[in-house]
């Protein structure tokens, strides 16, 4: 996947709106519990807007995890929910990848490229100013969520902003004033995994790249959670899974580069790779390699004669790369982020969905309403195309996992989503 279309930002709506919902009929055996859902609001990220495939298109914003959880929601007393839908004319978004053929296990992937949303050729996607509810904005860090230049450099940040507020409004801003009675806080993960996804290489210039100072995140997220609770409003907390649990990191092996160099060459005998501190060495199974690698045309081709990887004097570089050593960092931080998020969440009585927990069964397959999941790439039913991101069946089982905290925490009985209704990645006819 294209880092300009990893790091790529995707938002939400502006305009505050403080209409009442009407109330819904709450069918008999079910209950809110102690919570109330008529305004359900959902802060996040990608993962919380419904992008996939290297993209956000219509399908993905449509089975976007908040959107089924609100669904499942108006049984027990949830009012509507609304998402900055793009229409069907532009109902391919920023466009995405799609898997055109798989031959022998070997995936073609394709780009998206007609009936897009963009408004004019730099970039800027068709504006939309309607009050929204899901407000997952792709690329959203805790850091850069009080950064009021960040809106001016996404434009899906600026597709919802009003023009006078590009550049000066902040997500944190943005998030507040909407009147809701419950939440879901889903942010964090791009704290860490932007650095991830640039094979622990940190650039100064580029903030995405940088792993949030564990103090810096404590202080935003609780202001966060204190904004969002404010009025005694209840809500769910998402956890920051392993970055290393997603096929992103897990798809291109050191074993299986090492095999495909032994088929051509006999006498290759290692994998070697630039580490963070610079040094070069043999590349172990602790080192994980960025899917991308494996389009790119590099490994095994000569520079002066020495081939790409297979010689320590022309190792792979370190950008490709995630090291023991910085995987070791990155987990690091994860933790500490996670700590953060269920301290906060513990003092406020907010209920936790485990999501870390969750990857890290799902890495090694789980099966989940009689049907098998794991992070396979492709094939495994949780994951898109870009590696990281959500099949519409990998949202139905997070939004469970969201539904099940929910449950456990305020006597609610929000019922279940059928997993079996949504697909995986979608294979060519």
């Amino acid at each position: 996947m294209k880092k300009y279309i990893l790091n790529s930002f995707i938002a939400v709506t502006l305009l505050f709106a403080a209409s009442c919902k009407p109330e819904i009929d709450t069918p008999a055996g079910t209950s809110a519990g102690t919570a109330n859902f008529s305004k359900y609001i959902a802060v996040g990220n990608s993962l919380t807007s419904g992008f996939a495939d290297g993209g956000l298109y219509l399908e993905g914003q449509m089975v976007a995890y908040p959107n089924l959880m609100a669904e499942k929601m108006a049984s027990v007393g949830g009012g509507s929910f609304t998402s900055p839908f793009f229409t069907e004319a532009q109902a391919n978004g920023s466009g995405y990848a799609s898997l055109t053929a798989l031959v022998n296990g070997t995936p073609t992937i394709g780009k998206v490229t007609n009936n897009l949303a963009f408004r004019d050729a730099a970039g800027h996607l068709t504006k939309y100013t309607t009050e929204v509810q899901n407000l997952g904005v792709p690329g959203m860090r805790v850091d850069l969520a009080f950064a009021g230049q960040f809106s001016a450099l996404n434009p899906y940040f600026e597709r919802l902003l009003p023009d006078a507020q590009v550049g000066n409004t902040t997500y944190f801003q943005f998030v507040q004033g909407r009147n809701h009675t419950f939440f879901s806080l889903w942010l964090g993960n791009n704290d860490a995994l932007g650095n991830a996804l640039n094979g622990g290489v940190t650039v100064l210039t580029d903030p995405t790249t940088v792993l949030t100072d564990k103090a810096s995140f404590a202080l935003l997220y609780s202001n966060l959670i204190n904004s969002l609770t404010a009025n005694g409003q209840k809500g769910v907390v998402g956890t920051i899974p392993d970055v290393t649990a997603v096929p992103y990191f897990n798809t291109v092996t050191v074993s299986a580069l090492l095999g495909a160099a032994k088929a051509i060459n006999p006498a290759a005998t290692a994998v070697y790779i630039q580490t963070g501190t610079g040094a070069v060495r043999a590349a172990t199974n602790e080192d994980l390699i960025r899917l991308p690698f494996q389009n790119e045309g590099l490994f095994g081709v000569p520079t002066g004669g020495i081939p790409y990887g297979l010689h320590p004097l022309n190792p792979i570089t370190n950008n490709w790369v995630l090291d023991k050593d910085e995987v070791a960092k990155i987990k690091d931080y994860v933790n500490s982020y996670n700590s953060t998020i269920k301290s906060l969440a513990t003092s406020k009585g907010l209920a936790i969905a485990d999501t870390y927990a969750y990857f890290n069964q799902v890495k090694t397959g789980v099966m989940i309403q009689g049907v098998g999941i794991n992070s396979a790439f492709i094939t495994g039913g949780a994951f898109s195309l870009d590696g990281i991101h959500l099949t519409p069946r990998g949202n139905a089982v997070i939004a469970n996992v969201f539904i099940d905290a929910i449950n456990a925490t305020y006597a609610s009985t929000v019922p279940n989503i059928d997993i079996t209704q949504y697909r995986g990645v979608k294979f060519p006819n």
